[in-house]
């Protein structure tokens, strides 16, 4: 027998609500995350490849629509720094991941309960 929305007491319709947001959020926060590791990754296969190169090979990097030529030193530098703020994104959205999955679980236990009443 399906119970429907309406029918449902304010109190546990509120809850559904709130727990859509909260797995709304999650999947963002998600797609953030993966969107990080993916840049993590290819900020480290350019790094490695960087350091197999010689040092009198010139290194080319984009700014914007441009490419120039760039000092490998600068280059490593600047991808090192952008891989230690990855890493740091990368922490803070697990956080808000794990976070955001305690509260749907909390939520969602405490829907199971209001609809055993």
């Amino acid at each position: 027998m399906a119970i429907r929305f309406e029918d449902l007491p304010p109190q546990v319709q509120n809850q559904l609500k709130q727990l859509q947001q909260f797995q709304q959020q999650l999947e963002l926060i998600v797609q953030q995350r993966l969107q990080v590791d993916i840049k993590l990754r290819e900020t480290g296969n350019a790094l490695e490849e960087l350091n197999k190169v010689d040092d009198a090979t010139p290194i080319y990097r984009t700014v914007g629509n441009l490419i120039i030529k760039a000092g490998k030193d600068d280059v490593i530098k600047s991808l090192q720094e952008e891989k230690e703020s990855l890493e740091v994104r990368k922490k803070s959205l697990e956080n808000q991941e794990n976070r955001l999955k305690e509260k749907i679980d909390d939520l969602q236990k405490k829907v199971q309960e209001s609809l055993k009443q």
